[in-house]
C-alpha cells in the first residue's frame, strides 16, 4: 500500500493507529512483525504508576493474567518496557463492542441475551476464582471476536485507576457511574467481587431492555437512583428475568445475590454449558519483573519518525468489519465514538485544515508530529469534550484521517463533527472508485 517507514516500533512490533485511551494508558493496534499477528498494545505512563504506588499490584495483577488462559477473556501475551513507559501485548480482538449490537439492531431476544450473559458470568466467576477483579466492567470492555463470542477486555489492569486502602477495601471515584455498585460511589470502600457482580446486573438489563436501568443528567439524582436500586423493568421482560435482576441489583452488597446462586437461577440454568478450556500454568513471568527494572538491558527498543504512521494492507483490512474496504468511509457513523475520511492532501495540510475549522469551535489544540489533541474549553454534559486526531499513510498520494472521542459525551462528539465536517470541504477526498461513500 505505502512504501512509507513505519512512524513507531517497539521490540518486534509495530505500532499502528490508537484504538482506545484513558486517565495511565492507551491502546494501540500493532503487528507481529516475526508472526504476522495482529495485537492491540497497551501502554501506560510509568511516572503515573509510580506517583500513585501500583507498582506491586500492577506486577501481581499482570503476572495473574499472564496465567489466565480463558475463551471469554482477552488474553495477555506478555509485557515489555522502556525507560519511560510499559507495553502489555494484548489479543487484538476484531468483532467490535457488544453493545454496538444494542444500538444497530435494539434489544435482545432473551435467549440471545442469556447467551452473553452465560459467557460474562463465565469470565468474571473464573478470574475471581483466580483472586482478579475488574472494577469497572462496562460496554468499552465487553468485545467480540470474529465468531461472536464475548471477550472481557481489561480484565485485572482496570486496578490503574484503584486504590487499595489500609481497610483492605478498594477505594475509587469512577468516570462512568451508570454500571458503577453504590457501594463504589458513597467512596466507604467495597468488595470487588460483589461490585462486579452488580455491574454484571446493569449489563444484563441493558442487553433485555435496550437502555440503562439507571441515568439521569443530573449526577446526585443519578447517585441517589443507584443508591436505591430505583428503575422500572420494561413490560416484555420475563417473571425469571426479572427476578434474577432484582437479585443483582440489590443496593446492600451484603445480601447482593454471590456468583455460585447465579449459577444455580432458573433462568441463567436454562441452556447453559460450562466452558470447555485448558488452564494454562506454563507462562513465562520473567517480563513482569525485568519491566520495573531500570538497567538498560531490561528495556526495549523503541524507533520513532517524524512522518504520518504508514498504514498496510494488513491493518487497513483490519479496522473493516466483514474485510469489505467500503466500510472504511460509510457516512453511516451515527453513534459511533470515531469517525475516518480520506484526502490527497499533503498531512501538513489536513493539520492546519483540521486546527482552522476547530478553534472557532472554541476548542484548545496541542499538536505533536501528525497528532493532534483537541479540548473544548466550555464543560459539556459528561465534561470537557476532547477529541483526538490522527493522520495514516495509504499511499504516496492519500491519507486517512481517524477523529476520535477521546473523552465525554458521545451526542456531543457528533454535533462537533457535523460542524467541523463544514470546514473540512475542500480537504475530504470524494471518489467514485469506493462508491461514492466517502465519509463528509
Amino acid at each position: 500500500m505505502s512504501t512509507a517507514r513505519v512512524k513507531r516500533r517497539v521490540g518486534k512490533y509495530e505500532l499502528g493507529r490508537t484504538i482506545g485511551e484513558g486517565t495511565f494508558a492507551k491502546v494501540k493496534f500493532a503487528r507481529n512483525t516475526e508472526t504476522e499477528e495482529a495485537v492491540a498494545i497497551k501502554i501506560l505512563d510509568k511516572e503515573k504508576v509510580l506517583k500513585h504506588k501500583l507498582v506491586e499490584q500492577i506486577k501481581r495483577e499482570i503476572a495473574t493474567m499472564k496465567l489466565i488462559k480463558h475463551p471469554n477473556v482477552v488474553r495477555l501475551y506478555e509485557v515489555m518496557g522502556s525507560k519511560t513507559k510499559i507495553f502489555i501485548v494484548l489479543e487484538f480482538v476484531t468483532g467490535g463492542e457488544l453493545f454496538d449490537k444494542i444500538v444497530n439492531d435494539g434489544r435482545m431476544r432473551e435467549s440471545e441475551a442469556r447467551k452473553y450473559f452465560h459467557q460474562l458470568i463465565n469470565a468474571v466467576d473464573y478470574c475471581h476464582s483466580r483472586g482478579v477483579y475488574h472494577r469497572d466492567l462496562k460496554p468499552e470492555n465487553l468485545l467480540l471476536d470474529q465468531f461472536g463470542n464475548l471477550k472481557v477486555s481489561d480484565f485485572g489492569l482496570s486496578a490503574l485507576s484503584q486504590q487499595v486502602r489500609d481497610d483492605g477495601l478498594l477505594h475509587t471515584s469512577c468516570g462512568t457511574p451508570n454500571y458503577v455498585a453504590p457501594e463504589v460511589l458513597n467512596d466507604r470502600g467495597y468488595d470487588g467481587a460483589t461490585a462486579d457482580i452488580w455491574s454484571c446486573g446493569v449489563i444484563l438489563f441493558v442487553l433485555l431492555a435496550g437502555y440503562l436501568p439507571f441515568e439521569d443528567d443530573n449526577l446526585m439524582i443519578l447517585y441517589n437512583k443507584i443508591s436505591s436500586a430505583d428503575f422500572t423493568f420494561p413490560p416484555w421482560l420475563s417473571f425469571p428475568a426479572k427476578r434474577l435482576i432484582t437479585k443483582i441489583l440489590d443496593p446492600n452488597p451484603m445480601t447482593r445475590i454471590t456468583m455460585s446462586e447465579i449459577l444455580e437461577d432458573e433462568w441463567f440454568k436454562k441452556g447453559y454449558k460450562p466452558p470447555v478450556f485448558e488452564e494454562r500454568y506454563d507462562a513465562n513471568l520473567d517480563d513482569v519483573e525485568s519491566v520495573f527494572k531500570d538497567s538498560e538491558e531490561n528495556h526495549v527498543k523503541e524507533e520513532k519518525e517524524d512522518q504520518p504512521t504508514a498504514m498496510n494492507a494488513f491493518e487497513l483490512i483490519s479496522m473493516s468489519k466483514g474485510l469489505n474496504l467500503g466500510n472504511l468511509f460509510d457516512t453511516e457513523q451515527e453513534f459511533k465514538r470515531e469517525t475516518r475520511f480520506t484526502s490527497k492532501c499533503p498531512a501538513k495540510e489536513i493539520i492546519n485544515k483540521i486546527e482552522e475549522a476547530a478553534r472557532p469551535l472554541g476548542f484548545d489544540i496541542q499538536k505533536k508530529n501528525y497528532k493532534m489533541r483537541l479540548e473544548n474549553v466550555k464543560a459539556g454534559r459528561k465534561g470537557n469534550l476532547n477529541i483526538a486526531t490522527e493522520i495514516f499513510q495509504v499511499a504516496p498520494s492519500l491519507h486517512m484521517v481517524e477523529v476520535r472521542k477521546a473523552k465525554g459525551d458521545t451526542l456531543e462528539f457528533h454535533k462537533f463533527y457535523k460542524n467541523l465536517s463544514t470546514g473540512l470541504k475542500d480537504v475530504v477526498w470524494k471518489s467514485e472508485d469506493i462508491g461514492g461513500n466517502a465519509a463528509s
